[in-house]
């Protein structure tokens, strides 16, 4: 191993990491920068760079605490990661300033002690299956050839959520850095599950066979928990393992984290990770110095338990899918299947509290021949109800009509996607559909914010999964789900080209209906279709909406992304003037005709500038043969 004099032990290998002793890891890195005053919203490597006096202390400290390993302060220092911050050209800098301060605290140690690079995820979980595998393994090479020029004698990969990405991280070590030790560990939910639904068998089965020096589990966990998933592992797996829990459950107080666990819990538990066959041992997020000298006191002269492998990986694995009973389709697709013409009313959710004007609406909707309403995504501001409570709501007061929810990714994080989903299909609600979103207009920065944990197609995706017995890490349900999913495509994009591929990427991600915005151009909406290649018995519901006057076709034109009206019909509108409301009533109906002649189309979704249920009557009405 390296000491002062910087150099690397040759003799270093799987056996002298992990022989017949306990090696001690140190803890949280974050915690203890956080404690020094520093903001969790910074690039924490680059103050290897910005402040390597702060994290060398912080080094120093868990060698005295006892540490025989350290770990570079490199979580997240991969170019996927540091782009964030701008920092994307500066990986072998941070990475190589991260070892050099590791290996100072160490020459400053009366002692022998081992620095292990840190490697974490490529992406966030958030990000999890939008960067190709061969993206994630080229921000790993590049890393971990830093980290191997620098000089660490091991390397440690913590807090993968996926399999697949962790294999990716294993595959670049053993690429560009042969002769360093790997310590493969994954993060597992309360479940006892990876994010991506994977269970510490299967975990074992899949990295065992790599060459890695040990695997183990780190963060999520306190104490308790990670001694289950230990447990766990030990069962599949004769190789060492490797154990780094939280300080337990975390609450927010004063802008910072606080972690509950006492040092001698920690330590009490260390000792059973021991029993359990781990030979490192250590601590993740919100441990100190004070629970890793308490650690290293309990495990001094410990060995690591000799194992045996008692149940197989396969047969412990479980199934990954729920089998359940395939349910008759909802009313709307019996009429698609059988060739009506369906037609859709589109409402938007009221403001303010009260929603009884709403249901009297569907209602009378429902009564006129409308086989649906689509209750539309928000675009304003102002309080409102929210559409999933309106689209519940409507399910069960008006029980002859379907409703189609639209549900927009913008501002939501998948668990609350997933939730909101569940909760809406465990009363009623079927039918759904996707959309990416933008944030409402507000103030002097429109547009301005927002965030997706996924978009149209991945939300798609998600439900598919649901309706397969599945959440979106992979983890099976206790019954799946049978939701009919739709999109919006939209023949007057701006981007055409775009849109035509945004098309097909919803039909490949299996939609069962398409909708569209309000569309004053059949053919153009065809030529869309015969585009992206939409199957022509994959139904397709063309919006229409009457123009009110002049103005309104004016606005559309202008002010509206994605609207666009023929100058045919802008001509009609202009001409006539006072009867404007006249005139776009007429051009409506012409289009509903239209729509209903077309090979392509199955119905229409009709819906009211101003939202005005009398309007949207007299157009079912005028959809009746």
């Amino acid at each position: 191993m390296r000491g002062a004099g910087g150099r690397r032990s040759a003799a270093l290998d799987r056996k002298d990491l992990f022989g017949d002793r306990v090696l001690v890891c140190d803890g949280a890195m974050g915690t203890m920068l956080q404690a020094a005053g520093v903001s969790l919203d910074l690039s924490l490597p680059e103050l290897s760079v910005g402040r390597p006096e702060l994290v060398r202390a912080i080094h120093g400290a868990y060698i005295a605490a006892g540490a025989d390993v350290i770990e570079t302060n490199t979580f997240g220092a991969c170019r996927t990661r540091l782009a964030r911050f701008g920092l994307e050209d500066r990986v072998a800098e941070i990475n190589a300033a991260s070892v050099r301060v590791a290996r100072e605290a160490v020459a400053a140690a009366e002692r022998p002690v081992l620095v292990a690079g840190s490697v974490g995820p490529a992406t966030p979980a958030s990000s999890r299956g939008r960067i190709s595998p061969a993206v994630l393994r080229e921000a790993f090479r590049e890393q971990i050839a830093a980290l191997a020029e620098a000089g660490v004698d091991l390397l440690i990969l913590e807090t993968f959520g996926s399999i697949g990405e962790l294999v990716e991280a294993v595959g670049a070590a053993k690429e560009v850095a042969p002769e360093l030790p790997v310590v493969a560990q994954m993060t597992f939910m309360d479940d006892g599950r990876t994010l991506a639904g994977e269970t510490p068998a299967e975990f074992a089965a899949r990295v065992e066979g790599l060459g890695v020096a040990a695997i183990g589990a780190n963060c999520t966990h306190g104490p308790q928990g990670l001694y289950e998933i230990l447990s766990e592992l030990s069962r599949h797996t004769t190789l060492p393992l490797a154990a780094q829990p939280n300080a337990g459950s975390p609450t927010f107080v004063d802008g910072r984290f606080q972690y509950p666990t006492d040092p001698a819990y920690l330590a009490r538990y260390a000792t059973r990770y021991v029993q359990a066959g781990a030979a490192l041992v250590g601590g993740c997020c919100g441990t100190t110095p004070a629970h890793v000298e308490a650690v290293a006191a309990a495990v001094k002269g410990l060995r690591p338990a000799v194992r045996r492998r008692s149940v197989s990986a396969q047969s412990a694995g479980g199934s990954r899918g729920v089998p359940g009973d395939h349910p008759q389709p909802s009313r709307l697709m019996q009429r698609l299947r059988a060739g009506e013409f369906v037609v859709v009313g589109e409402m938007s959710a009221p403001t303010g509290g009260a929603a009884d004007r709403a249901v009297l609406d569907a209602g009378l909707l429902e009564q006129e021949g409308a086989s649906a309403v689509l209750i539309a995504s928000p675009t304003s501001p102002r309080a409102q109800v929210s559409p999933t409570t309106l689209a519940v709501l409507l399910q069960q007061r008006v029980e002859a009509m379907d409703v189609i929810l639209t549900v927009a990714t913008w501002e939501k994080s998948v668990m609350s996607l997933q939730a909101d989903l569940l909760g809406a299909y465990a009363f009623g609600v079927r039918h759904v559909v996707c959309r990416t979103g933008t944030p409402p207009l507000l103030g002097d920065y429109p547009n301005a914010g927002g965030f997706w944990d996924v978009d149209s197609v991945e939300l798609i995706q998600l439900l598919r999964g649901l309706n397969a017995g599945r959440d979106r890490h992979g983890i099976p349900l206790a019954q799946p789900t049978a939701f009919v999913i739709g999109a919006r495509i939209n023949p007057a994009a701006e981007d055409v080209e775009r849109e035509i591929g945004d098309a097909a990427r919803k039909v490949d991600a299996g939609v069962d209906f398409l909708i569209t915005p309000p569309v004053f151009d059949v053919e153009a909406l065809e030529r869309l279709l015969d585009a992206a290649r939409v199957p022509a018995d994959l139904p397709v519901l063309m919006g229409v909406m009457p123009l009110r006057d002049f103005n309104h076709v004016e606005y559309l034109q202008h002010e509206v992304p994605g609207m666009s009206v023929p100058e045919a019909l802008v001509d009609r509108m202009w001409e006539a003037r006072e009867d404007g409301a006249e005139a776009g009533r007429r051009i409506a109906a012409e289009l509903i005709r239209q729509a209903r002649d077309s090979k392509r189309l199955r119905g229409v979704v009709l819906s009211s500038a101003n939202n005005e249920a009398a309007e949207l009557v007299n157009l079912v009405r005028e959809v009746r043969p």
